[in-house]
């Protein structure tokens, strides 16, 4: 490389200096020496006229790096940054005219004193540390740019410095005249933009997806003041085991078992380190501890020979599991271990549950997990009586074995019970044939469920697994017995939040004690009649199970048994994650507050899983402890756990965010949807806490707390009344979400809604990874009759949908056909004049008056029409994650009134009850938010 001595002023000379990796420039005739480009015109460096503000030069020697934007923020774009960094040019000679402008909006959180002030540096950019021997370009001189180089070569340089990314573009819009639009709610969240020096690879994949881990923020307020100042809440959503759908790359495996941990915070290696001291050593991004990097981390153990550290995959890729070598596991890895009990009482027989149960699992004995053919099953049938079958290996005989006492529970046989699946596979094949016929005549009416309960956990309490229960009716025999305790009167008052607590202390005690022994608990839920879903429920929570209802089934109903069939096999299929444990850490500042979500915390940071099933979702609430100095910050989330064919993994999920002391970039990466998904944990456990109508207060009013905060900081109107109701772009559909969480069967007001579909949609709400809870609180709405020609083909993407409509009935016509979805129910709404062919083409009938409403499984008939409305359900239904499969109901415009109410009331834009229509409610927040200011 040439000599840049040639491009300096006259007397100048640069000399490179390895061991600051940076140019050295000496004056020839003093001798003296500086780091800073000299400039052309003798302006002198070492002793600045005194000015208003001191140079923020003046006592530092290391070149100051800005939070994202701030350079902009302050001094608006362009020119300035060449004026600002090109030399060191004292601060009064910035001209005065760009420092008296005032922008509301842009610089509003400081004011306009805050703008006379020098930005204060929130990072000191560290001495270039010497590159990784192996990193392109290893021991080049960096490219040396002239002080007259063009401005774009500056900018490309401090892009380096990370000073280069711009802020992100703030727009504000009234949400009094600007509809909410469902396209928005598919976008992804607002950009994330860290400054260019952050990540050592160049990876597209070196932060998380947002379907993994979201945060609520995409640009994190640099101190706790100014996250207060913004209302926004600070948290992550957290979907650490979610289902791969088909073309979707599978999450990369660490095979080598060579994990380089930071000794300090023991955060995993990921694309954020540093490598100093010639590779040798690594800096924690989140602690800034040095760590020797291990030895075998460069080699290439499947070629015994060196490999190349760059296409390591934890370095690439910001989730990736590890194999976990020996010092990971208390003890060897723990075969899937299955444990069915089911429901035989005679309600459970005559609804159909046990035949549709029996020939499930049948059905789908090949799915269960068991590569390596350790998985074991067991089946235990109750009704007052448990009833245990015993099953040796080799035989297709099998024995029943009655336990009639409840009070003291224990196991008739010491083996044969659990069963290996592959070993004894004849015998469970014939059993489950018979299960039903054996109790066909049974009168019984009553349900031990407890005991069944402690009987699977004595079987699996050595080993772990998970207990699938299946009953039909409120278990009223033995530990755990329930009493009828719905009460119409108190339904829609104070109390009602009562009946969504559990009953009895023994659910949660011995959901703690399964969750010590690593068992996990799935609660299958079929009642007619009142079941106690809120006590029942505390099972899953505690176990990292889930909850799943059938209210009034009857395997009469083809309908019925296909959706219970389907999402009872998929759970069989599942791959589980066994006895983990999840922790996640974060950059010094930061502290994870609060969690929510199926788990039990295990310590303060914790959190004990004995089987995690894929698409649960998490939710932790984050604290700003300390001033955060770093231009960007690191979540890393770590599951520890078995996978179920017996490997000890730790899967690590990574999501790097930049710092900002702006509170327009705060507002312009906020991210609704995580927003909306916090908000609805935060409402449901705040529900049980106090009361329902708390949630639904708190929710009200950090929704306006953030409206006004957006009105006082980031408009001209300030504290003062306005006509307008402001947020900005990325956060318009906020005020709906809340609306559909406020509406939703979890939460609303009401003195109609029973407390288990309450507490059914509660546990919902929790659990729901954000892709399947935004549209169970905000639904879809389509338009079929008139849908543009290629909705319901086959487009690039698969089934193209039609465009979804806003939700209110307003854009119900009298002869249309329209789709509303939750991800739990599908309503095919006709109006009353559909023209005959309308009703011929789509259900195969000759016109309105012979179409009935409720429950049914759509034709697929010999038409274009037809095969595209049935393309469009299909879709509706395959196209989230998780294992629900959607009834679909066909509601006619003057059908049965609760048929319709309840369609209806997924068009959360409409009023309904006492509940607001969205221009209302928009109305009731912009008074609010004027009069939030205005006392």
């Amino acid at each position: 490389m040439a000599s840049p001595s040639q491009q300096l002023p006259p007397g100048w000379t640069a000399e490179w200096d390895p061991a600051s990796q940076r140019y050295l420039f000496i004056q020839a005739s003093t001798g003296r020496s500086q780091w800073e480009i000299p400039t052309p015109a003798p302006v002198q460096l070492m002793d600045p006229a005194p000015s208003v503000s001191p140079p923020p030069y003046a006592t530092h020697g290391k070149r100051r790096q800005y939070a994202a934007g701030q350079t902009q923020v302050y001094y608006g774009a362009g020119d300035a940054l060449g004026d600002q960094y090109g030399a060191h040019v004292p601060q009064q000679q910035q001209p005065a005219a760009t420092a008296q402008l005032f922008t509301p909006g842009l610089a509003a959180e400081g004011g306009f004193a805050g703008q006379q002030q020098v930005p204060q540096a929130s990072y000191y950019a560290p001495q270039q540390e010497p590159q990784y021997i192996n990193a392109p370009g290893f021991g080049q001189e960096p490219t040396y740019h002239p002080p007259n180089a063009p401005i774009h070569h500056l900018t490309d340089q401090f892009g380096q410095m990370g000073m280069g990314q711009k802020p992100l573009h703030l727009t504000t819009t009234n949400l009094l005249t600007s509809p909410p639009d469902p396209r928005e709610l598919v976008r992804p969240p607002p950009e994330i933009r860290l400054p260019a020096n952050a990540c050592i690879t160049t990876s597209p994949y070196a932060n998380a997806d947002p379907s993994y881990q979201r945060c609520t923020i995409n640009a994190i307020p640099t101190t706790s003041s100014m996250l207060n100042k913004s209302k926004i809440p600070l948290g992550l959503v957290i979907t650490p085991y979610r289902t791969l759908k088909e073309g979707e790359s599978p999450v990369p495996v660490v095979t080598d078992t060579v994990i380089a941990r930071c000794r300090r915070c023991r955060t995993y290696i990921n694309p954020y380190v540093q490598f100093i001291d010639n590779g040798n050593r690594w800096r924690c991004c989140m602690c800034s501890m040095s760590n020797e990097v291990p030895q075998l981390f460069d080699w290439d153990q499947i070629r015994n020979q060196p490999g190349d550290r760059w296409a390591r995959d934890e370095l690439n890729h910001s989730v990736v599991e590890f194999v976990a070598p020996t010092e990971y596991m208390v003890r060897p890895p723990q075969p899937a271990v299955y444990v069915i009990l089911i429901d035989v009482s005679h309600t459970a027989v005559q609804s159909g549950m046990v035949a549709t149960a029996t020939r499930t699992i049948l059905e789908n004995l090949d799915r269960i997990p068991n590569e390596d053919e350790r998985t074991k099953v067991a089946i235990i049938a109750y009704d007052i009586s448990l009833y245990f079958f015993s099953m040796p290996p080799g035989t297709t005989e099998s024995t029943m074995l009655v336990v009639s006492d409840v009070d003291d529970v224990f196991l008739p046989k010491p083996t044969d019970l659990l069963i290996n699946l592959t070993e004894a596979r004849q015998s469970l094949e014939s059993l489950l044939g018979r299960i039903n016929d054996m109790f066909q005549d049974n009168h019984t009416v009553g349900s031990a469920m407890g005991p069944a309960l402690q009987a699977g956990f004595k079987l699996m309490a050595p080993i772990g697994g998970k207990i699938m229960v299946l009953s039909s009716s409120l278990p009223n025999v033995g530990a755990g017995s329930l009493k009828n305790r719905e009460d119409l009167k108190i339904l829609g008052t104070s109390k009602e939040s009562g009946l969504l607590q559990a009953a009895s202390p023994f659910y949660k005690s011995f959901a703690i004690e399964c969750s010590r022994a690593q068992v996990s608990v799935d609660m299958f839920l079929f009642s007619a009649a009142y079941q106690d879903v809120a006590s029942l429920a505390c099972l899953p929570h505690y176990t990292s199970g889930q909850t799943y209802f059938y209210p009034a089934f009857n395997a009469a109903r083809s309908e019925d048994a296909i959706k219970f069939a389907h999402e009872f096999g998929e759970v069989l299929a599942m791959p589980i994650m066994l006895e983990a444990v999840m922790r996640v850490r974060a950059s010094k500042g930061l502290r994870m507050a609060s969690f929510h979500g199926n788990f039990f915390v295990r310590s303060t940071d914790l959190l004990a899983m004995p089987a995690v099933p894929t698409d649960q979702s998490y939710a932790i609430e984050i604290q700003i402890e300390d001033t955060l100095t770093q231009p960007f910050v690191v979540m890393q989330t770590a599951v520890l756990h078995t996978t179920c064919h017996g490997e000890r993994r730790i899967r690590v999920i990574t999501l790097a965010l930049p710092t900002t002391s702006s509170l327009t970039e705060v507002f312009a990466s906020a991210d609704q949807v995580a927003i909306a998904t916090l908000l609805a944990n935060k409402a449901v456990e705040r529900s049980l806490t106090h009361k329902l109508e708390d949630a639904r207060d708190a929710v009200h009013q950090r929704l306006v707390e953030i409206l006004s905060s957006y009105k006082s900081s980031m408009t001209s109107a300030g504290a003062g009344a306005n006509a307008q109701l402001a947020i900005s772009e990325n956060l318009r559909m906020l005020p709906v979400l809340v609306l559909g969480l406020l509406k939703n069967v979890g939460v609303r007001q009401s003195a109609q809604i029973p407390p288990d579909l309450r507490a059914y949609a509660q546990a919902l709400l929790t659990t729901l990874p954000s892709q399947t809870l935004i549209p169970y609180i905000h639904p879809t709405f389509f338009s079929l009759h008139n849908m543009q020609p290629e909705a319901g083909t086959v487009g690039e993407q698969g089934v193209i949908l039609p465009t979804p409509l806003p939700l209110t009935s307003e854009r119900l016509e009298r002869h249309g056909l329209y789709l509303i979805e939750d991800g739990q129910t599908i309503f095919l709404w006709i109006g009353r004049d559909a023209v005959p062919q309308l009703v011929m083409d789509v259900f195969n009938l000759p016109n309105y008056e012979v179409l009935r409403g409720g429950k049914t499984t759509l034709p697929v008939l010999d038409n274009d029409f037809s095969r595209r409305v049935n393309a469009i359900v299909q879709k509706t239904r395959e196209m989230r994650r998780g294992v629900y499969y959607p009834h679909l109901y066909v509601v006619k415009e003057d059908g049965e009134p609760p048929l319709r109410l309840w369609a209806l009331s997924c068009l959360i834009q409409d009023r309904a009850d006492v509940l607001p229509s969205y221009q209302q409610f928009i109305g009731q927040l912009k008074d609010k938010v004027n009069g939030a200011n205005n006392y």
